[in-house]
């Protein structure tokens, strides 16, 4: 599998609290936008595979729920993740 144990490790030292920190925020914010990522790639490539597209569909609302709360609890936090993944709304 594309993600391996240590790359999930690696995102959440580098966006959470820590390695074993995975209920952030902010860590499930990175995780959701490496696999969106991923997935974008792959839809690129494989443009009927619509069960693919369902499943970022579903990956890109729930990132935007996480996202949406992280923005009404604390806007400086939201500021940071968006401004150091990249993700514009």
């Amino acid at each position: 599998m594309y993600l391996t144990k240590e790359v999930k490790q690696d995102i959440f030292a580098k966006h959470g609290k820590g390695a074993q920190d995975t209920g952030s925020a902010e860590g499930q914010i990175a995780l959701f936008t490496h696999r969106i990522n991923h997935l974008t790639e792959h839809l690129k490539k494989n443009r009927k595979d619509f069960n693919t597209e369902r499943s970022l569909v579903k990956m890109v609302g729930k990132r935007r729920s996480l996202l949406d709360y992280l923005k009404k609890k604390d806007i400086n936090r939201y500021r940071a993740i968006i401004k150091e993944l990249g993700i514009r709304k």
